[in-house]
């Protein structure tokens, strides 16, 4: 008799990497968190991570491990399970299924965050039709769905909005240009913002959005961010139309401080396009770790003997 498998997720971001054991019904059975490195070096925050989980599972649970999903940030080839790029992790043409399967002993499958997230998004949120997912932490990206399919492009990744730009001139972008919505709307950049004019250090952009009522310097910081990111989406909604846009990821979690204003500009700004309902995804900060643990649970299924 098959026993149900185990998976490993990774969401690999800027900051942090985040991981979990999970079984075949995506119940949480570990959790780990780790600074990330910069370079090939992520890889091994990768393992570190997931020899944590490993070692917080009961022994049943670990011989069942069967495959694990990792999702990154930047340009993902997913056949060849490599980073292209990515600017926040400074990374080029880096190899990551091949290396980590080695060490691990178990099948790897690398995407996108975004995508990835995207696609855990679209199918907790049942009831809404081809959403536009933005998933806004460290960086800022997203997914449209048409008919139910992510559009990818002929490259493989459409849909790296952070890189939009909306300020010309404006903010200079890890990227290499200047004014892309991630210099501005970002999480990071909310916080690098904040530090710079304020001279105070906070450990994340949550601080900026708390004191938005009573510091002007936070309050300014936050208005450019939202009104940044509202000009991004009429943008989408006049080309796209979509069902809906569906926000995730660590900034989503200011709940209404970011949905009620940046709506209202949407609706002020846009004279043409329709604006689709505007809602926080369900999964939040969690939804490139969900993304990731779909992508194990799948290519687990597809190795499983008939």
């Amino acid at each position: 008799m098959v026993q149900d498998p185990v998976v490993l997720a990774f969401d690999v971001g800027g900051t942090s990497v985040k991981a979990a054991a999970l079984d075949h019904e995506l119940t949480t059975l570990a959790e780990s968190r780790l600074p990330s490195r910069r370079g090939p070096a992520i890889l091994d925050v990768v393992v570190e991570a997931a020899e944590q989980l490993i070692g917080a599972l009961d022994p049943d649970q670990r011989t069942r491990v069967a495959a694990a999903g990792v999702v990154m940030p930047g340009l993902v080839d997913r056949d060849r399970g490599r980073c292209i790029r990515s600017v926040n992790l400074e990374v080029t043409d880096l190899d990551v299924a091949g290396p980590i399967s080695a060490r691990l002993g178990i099948a790897v499958r690398v995407d996108h965050d975004v995508a990835a997230a995207g696609e855990a998004v679209r199918r907790s949120a049942v009831d809404t039709e081809d959403p536009f997912v933005v998933v806004i932490g460290t960086g800022i990206a997203s997914v449209a769905f048409v008919r139910g399919q992510a559009v990818r492009g002929v490259s493989g990744q459409a849909g790296e909005l952070g890189h939009v730009i909306v300020r010309p001139g404006g903010p200079p972008c890890l990227c290499g240009a200047r004014g892309c919505l991630e210099a501005i709307a970002s999480a990071g950049a909310i916080v690098r913002a904040y530090e710079e004019r304020s001279g105070a250090s906070i450990d994340g952009a949550h601080v900026v959005v708390e004191r938005r009522l009573t510091d002007p310097v936070a309050a300014e910081i936050w208005d450019d961010a939202v009104s940044a990111l509202a000009d991004a989406l009429v943008d989408v909604c006049a080309l796209l139309a979509p069902g809906a846009v569906l926000l995730a990821g660590g900034l989503a979690e200011a709940g209404g401080a970011l949905t009620e204003p940046l709506v209202a500009l949407m609706r002020e700004r846009s004279h043409i396009a329709v604006i689709p309902p505007v809602m926080l995804a369900g999964l939040g900060s969690r939804a490139g770790l969900a993304g990731a643990a779909h992508l194990a649970l799948d290519l687990a299924q597809e190795r499983r003997p008939a």
